[in-house]
């Protein structure tokens, strides 16, 4: 199981970078424009990805900042997100391969953000949760570089599978 764990996380971490990659290309006015997405811009969406890693992380760890809004800002500014992302990517990946096997059976308690509500759960079926919900949240990124005339950028979990980072998870 930690194996399967490790490969998301190596996963997350390279498709947030070819994403990142790709709004780099943007100007201040189009990372900010709304297009309708769920939180309105890229710049609301790519914050919106790490407020919510940092969230959970929190919850797993009980370690690092836990924003209390799901909507936060936590930079404006694209190149302070950009670092922001890759060190909370590096920190998902260091502490997924911390975990022995047996942890991903264990439980823990959090409270939730939305409603206040204390909640006690396996890990991994949290985990899975983390890492769908970046997906889900990339591909909404991934439409909105496309509503911005950028080219299609490909998140494919087979692609990364497929690359030399990847190969050591297929």
């Amino acid at each position: 199981m930690k194996q399967y764990f490790m490969m998301l996380a190596a996963y997350n971490q390279w498709a947030n970078e070819r994403i990142y990659q790709a709004a780099a290309t943007l100007d201040e006015e189009q990372f900010a424009r709304d297009t309708g997405a769920f939180f309105k811009s890229l710049r609301g969406t790519l914050n919106h990805l790490l407020v919510a890693d940092r969230i959970w992380m929190k919850r797993f760890t009980g370690e690092g900042d836990a924003p209390a809004a799901l909507d936060t800002i936590v930079h404006a500014d694209f190149d302070k997100l950009r670092v922001a992302r890759k060190a909370e990517d590096q920190r998902i990946v260091e502490w997924i391969g911390s975990l022995s096997d047996a942890a991903f059976a264990g439980r823990f308690t959090y409270m939730t953000v939305t409603d206040m509500r204390t909640i006690s759960q396996r890990l991994a079926p949290a985990l899975v949760h983390l890492f769908n919900h970046q997906t889900h949240h990339r591909g909404q990124a991934h439409m909105i570089l496309t509503v911005l005339g950028r080219e299609s950028v490909g998140l494919d979990l087979i692609q990364f599978q497929r690359t030399e980072d990847g190969r050591a998870f297929a």
